[in-house]
């Protein structure tokens, strides 16, 4: 008994190494990346290029189902974004809250016929509307479809060559749109870019724009905080570095519209919609032999409402685990086929088995670990090797994301914020890494059930300020 328990924890460390080794080495990569890209915006003004006559327009597409607590605010937002040449584009997902009365009223909206010009399938259009007092502002009415549904409407009312996927609990930064057309203007071969997504607990917004960053006060909000920067720091980072990029946050991605109506639009059989698109984007392109690139940036910033209580937090990463495994296998036959190139080669085997079904062996592992441990089955020099690679090296790449975010561009200026952002890699790892990993293993189980629904998420709104 106590050799396949020794056994068991031997292959469980072993998960661990090569999981730790995978962001290891994208960190690695991360570092060398920022300091080129660092170098890269200094050569870069916003201010100039939001001059220049030849800025494509924009269109940002913003689903809102029951958002009444942040739609007027993150509208606000949508409209004070410094861009010569954007429409916004709210589509109200049949809301059964006041979501679109708060748009109606805060905005001055009119039915205005507007004519589609794309085929999607939809759900059917009750009504399109247009602010009297901001013209680029229209608001589309639609029977309930899902995220997606409302994503594919949006597009098909979409006049511009580019749309911009957003949430509508989203606030982007006032040069967020003109920093991530850049690789459009640069490579013709761009057909998406994604930018990064921040927490907006504990912020102040004013006049649709965050005025003041502050961490949540809530440990929960900023155990995410520190969970947001590593994820996207060394995960998308080092995945742009090597041309793989497979996913890009519904919360906020770039899109040229012909290339994502040729795919054939959001999938509305799936709640991962953002990443089956992005990887149905990369199977198509690299089947038909085209040139292309799927990019990331990490200083075009939107900020958004993260979940404030266990049960919308579990919720929220039961829905992203169930997304990620039926786009994993939905395609799986680019698993380690060459036709794919480093996507299928590289980035769809350590999402296959690591981000997928990893979580799996993590529980169990944790589980396994402290079971071994009081039955004293451990040797002093395992129980040390497994506390350094499970939880120590986890540790130190929190650290290290906390680090890059205050080198790169320092955002949380306040002292006590940062004391608490250094801090909270400790809780982090001996507290909250397990649950997440258990509510991950649920999400697998739920995707086994055929579970469908996209679950609760509870909106408190914006720290508001009107001085």
């Amino acid at each position: 008994m106590d050799t396949a328990l020794l056994w068991a924890n031997y292959l469980v460390l072993g998960y661990f190494v090569v999981l730790n080794s995978g962001y290891l080495l994208m960190s690695a990569v991360t570092v060398r990346s920022l300091v080129r890209y660092r170098h890269l915006l200094r050569t870069y003004d916003p201010d100039h290029a939001l001059s220049a006559e030849t800025l494509p327009p924009i269109t940002l597409i913003a689903p809102a189902y029951n958002e009444a607590a942040t739609c007027v605010e993150s509208t606000r937002a949508f409209l004070s974004i410094d861009y010569p040449n954007a429409e916004v584009l709210v589509v109200n997902d049949g809301s059964t809250d006041q979501t679109l009365e708060k748009l109606i009223e805060a905005f001055e909206l009119e039915p205005t016929a507007r004519p589609p010009t794309a085929t999607l399938p939809t759900a059917e259009v009750r009504e399109t509307y247009q602010s009297q007092v901001h013209p680029s502002l229209w608001v589309i009415d639609k029977e309930n479809g899902g995220k997606a549904d409302a994503l594919n409407t949006g597009i098909c009312y979409c006049n511009a060559p580019f749309f911009c996927a957003m949430d509508a609990d989203t606030i982007v930064e006032r040069e967020g749109l003109i920093r991530m057309v850049r690789p459009f203007l640069e490579e013709r071969s761009t057909v998406a870019v994604g930018g990064i997504v921040r927490v907006a607990n504990g912020c102040t917004v004013r006049s649709g724009r965050v005025r003041d960053v502050a961490l949540p006060r809530a440990w929960l909000p900023k155990l995410q905080v520190l969970e947001y920067l590593r994820a996207f720091f060394f995960g998308r980072v080092a995945w742009d570095e090597i041309g793989a990029m497979l996913i890009i946050s519904g919360a906020f991605g770039l899109f040229r519209r012909e290339t994502v109506v040729e795919v054939g639009g959001y999938a509305t059989d799936t709640v991962g919609e953002d990443m089956e698109l992005v990887v149905r984007m990369h199977r198509r392109l690299l089947e038909q032999k085209k040139d292309y690139h799927i990019r990331f940036l990490p200083d075009p910033v939107a900020w958004t409402e993260v979940p404030s209580t266990l049960r919308v937090l579990r919720s929220q990463r039961n829905r992203w685990q169930r997304g990620l495994a039926e786009t994993m296998v939905r395609h799986q036959r680019m698993l380690f086929n060459p036709r794919y190139g480093v996507v299928g080669l590289v980035a769809y085997p350590f999402f296959y088995f690591l981000e997928t079904f990893g979580p799996i062996v993590e529980f169990i592992g944790y589980l396994l670990f402290v079971f071994a441990l009081l039955k004293g089955a451990l040797s002093l020099p395992f129980t040390v090797a497994f506390l350094l690679v499970a939880f120590g090296v986890g540790t130190a790449l929190s650290l290290t994301a906390v680090v890059l975010e205050e080198l790169s561009f320092r955002r949380y200026k306040r002292t006590g914020d940062l004391l608490q952002l250094f801090g909270l890699p400790l809780v982090e790892a001996f507290g909250y890494r397990p649950l997440n990993a258990w509510w991950r293993m649920r999400g697998l189980w739920s995707y086994f059930r055929s579970e469908e629904g996209w679950g609760v998420m509870e909106r408190a709104g914006f720290n508001t300020s009107e001085a």
